[in-house]
């Protein structure tokens, strides 16, 4: 009988051992996320607001996953170069410039990753590879 119940105390600590355990990609997801929220604040919560949520016509919000995820490849070179012309994003046409922002590949790829997860958004993360090959890309 002690035996079974050692057995299975064993066994236990064994499942909840692997069980807390994160892999590589979550721990690396982790990482780009909490240091890209800060990223975000510091950069772009004044004008995009605190849950992405814009400010009014005038500053367009970060909630619309369809435009995030059909412009996934254009979004770094957007931070890094900055935006002129027209956007519609859910629905509503912004026409004011964003201006550029000097920050590092990696410091691009923290905060893409931060909005791309925020804000009702689920890109997943966005690593400093790809960023710095949208970056060799813009136009």
């Amino acid at each position: 009988m002690k035996i079974r119940i050692i057995g299975g105390l064993v066994a236990l600590l064994f499942i909840l051992i692997i069980a807390s355990c994160d892999n590589e990609a979550n721990i690396e997801f982790k990482r780009y996320y909490s240091s890209g929220a800060l990223v975000y604040q510091t950069h772009c919560q004044n004008c995009h607001g605190a849950k992405g949520e814009g400010l009014s016509a005038l500053i367009p919000p970060l909630t619309d996953t369809i435009y995030l995820k059909n412009n996934k490849a254009q979004l770094a070179c957007h931070i890094k170069k900055g935006i002129k012309g027209k956007l519609v994003i859910n629905g509503k046409t912004f026409d004011d410039a964003m201006p550029a922002d000097d920050l590092s590949a990696l410091e691009i790829a923290q905060v893409l990753t931060y909005m791309g997860n925020s804000f009702g958004n689920h890109l997943h993360t966005i690593d400093v590879q790809t960023v710095e090959l949208n970056l060799s890309n813009c136009k």
